[in-house]
């Protein structure tokens, strides 16, 4: 499907990995213009350098942790200088989950998950604002447990549940200059395979599903497309559930 995203300006947080990375390859291959932003130098990072190269002229690397404001500020400068000024879509896809009974959820812990999954969306989306154009999009990637909860992730549930509120305030402030801001909400996906959460975990989470299987990153960009793109625009304000039917 066109989305009309050829030739559009995009930036995307966490785009090293998972489904940051599956989002950068999709606004590629649909000929957008895509700045990646990773945290720490890692073979991914440098796998994604490649791949970039690959699929084509104006995409760009750079290296920021969007949970500090200097290094954030930075970042939006390589953005405005690389774009032009110039930035019709945003992703705020940064995250980090937490486990932790709340009885021993050190604070350190709490600031941890609130800044990687709230701050930095706040930060990022504070910083390039001004490069935003008419007509430009804004989409958070939260998750599925927002509203269900999930014990010993109190923390992590109320982060991702902020991002709900973040983007149904910022859709009706940004709304009268013609930007949209929507939320993405995954259900457990599996990033990494061969990985992560315990074959019978998996197994319970499948057997919960209405699809049958666990969500995959390039089922959480074609959402992230969607919402991006021409096709969605009288769409804002809203969360689209990718999570098989839970």
């Amino acid at each position: 499907m066109d989305h009309g995203l050829h030739g559009k300006h995009v930036l995307v947080t966490g785009g090293s990995r998972g489904i940051g990375r599956a989002t950068v390859h999709a606004f590629a291959k649909a000929g957008a213009k895509v700045v990646a932003v990773y945290h720490q130098p890692s073979d991914a990072s440098q796998q994604l350098a490649c791949e970039l190269k690959e699929l084509g002229d104006g995409h760009l690397l750079v290296q920021a942790d969007v949970t500090d404001a200097a290094s954030t500020a930075q970042l939006a400068e390589a953005v405005n200088v690389h774009f032009g000024g110039k930035l019709d879509v945003l992703v705020n896809n940064v995250g980090v989950d937490g486990r932790s009974a709340f009885g021993e959820l050190a604070e350190e812990e709490w600031h941890r998950v609130m800044d990687h999954n709230v701050t930095s969306a706040y930060l990022v989306t504070n910083k390039v604002l001004d490069q935003l154009v008419e007509g430009a999009s804004i989409v958070n990637i939260g998750s599925s447990l927002a509203l269900r909860g999930r014990a010993f992730g109190v923390h992590y549930t109320a982060s991702k549940a902020a991002l709900i509120g973040l983007t149904r305030a910022l859709c009706k402030e940004l709304g009268p200059k013609g930007i949209r801001v929507n939320l993405v909400s995954p259900g457990v996906t599996e990033t990494e395979p061969g990985g992560g959460l315990p074959p019978h975990v998996q197994q319970m989470i499948v057997g919960m599903t209405a699809l049958g299987r666990m969500c995959q990153p390039e089922d959480v960009a074609g959402a992230v497309l969607y919402l991006a793109g021409a096709t969605s625009k009288y769409v804002t304000g809203s969360t689209i559930n990718v999570d098989g039917g839970v």
